[in-house]
């Protein structure tokens, strides 16, 4: 039996991930969110059970450092679209963590799959945003404005930006 995705504590936590991502992205100290973020894995890794009271903390724990293979977005797509959450067998093989974020990973599973299943769910709407309404995806393109170009620039360091292949081997997939 498949496991429906709450949509509504999915957009959730997409959007308390978004506020705090948008709040750290600065400028004038261009690696305040990757230390923000640094902080919510000490954190966590110190005491899964916050996850209880706050699990907006896990996708921003691991903003930037989960990434989803090309083959793996299809899937993702259609799980998010269908409100139908993978199975622990197919989520495993549709992510691939910075090998550094591993004992995180492994305490939060033990804790609760769903709830890892649920932050990468919420990593790939924040990396791939669905389209709204009737609308194309590129649709929105056009109604950016040059702030919000700015703030894609400024965080492209932190993603990665040019070179991100050399760092492919820094990822790996989940092994338990």
């Amino acid at each position: 039996m498949q496991t429906k995705w709450d949509q509504a504590r999915i957009k959730a936590l997409m959007q308390d991930a978004s506020e705090n991502i948008e709040s750290y992205r600065d400028l004038d100290q261009p690696k305040a969110l990757e230390q923000f973020t640094g902080k919510m894995k000490a954190l966590l890794l110190a005491d899964t059970s916050m996850l209880e009271f706050m699990p907006e903390y896990l996708p921003l724990a691991l903003y930037g450092r989960v990434q989803f293979p090309p083959q793996a977005k299809q899937a993702w797509a259609k799980w998010l679209g269908g409100s139908v959450q993978p199975s622990w067998d197919e989520f495993k093989v549709s992510v691939a963590f910075n090998n550094a974020d591993l004992p995180l990973v492994k305490a939060v599973r033990a804790l609760s799959e769903e709830k890892l299943i649920e932050a990468c769910a919420v990593l790939y709407l924040l990396d791939n945003p669905q389209p709204r309404g009737g609308r194309h995806a590129d649709d929105d393109y056009e109604l950016r404005d040059e702030e919000e170009d700015d703030g894609e620039d400024a965080d492209a360091d932190y993603h990665g930006g040019e070179g991100e292949e050399d760092d492919q081997d820094m990822y790996d997939e989940v092994r338990f």
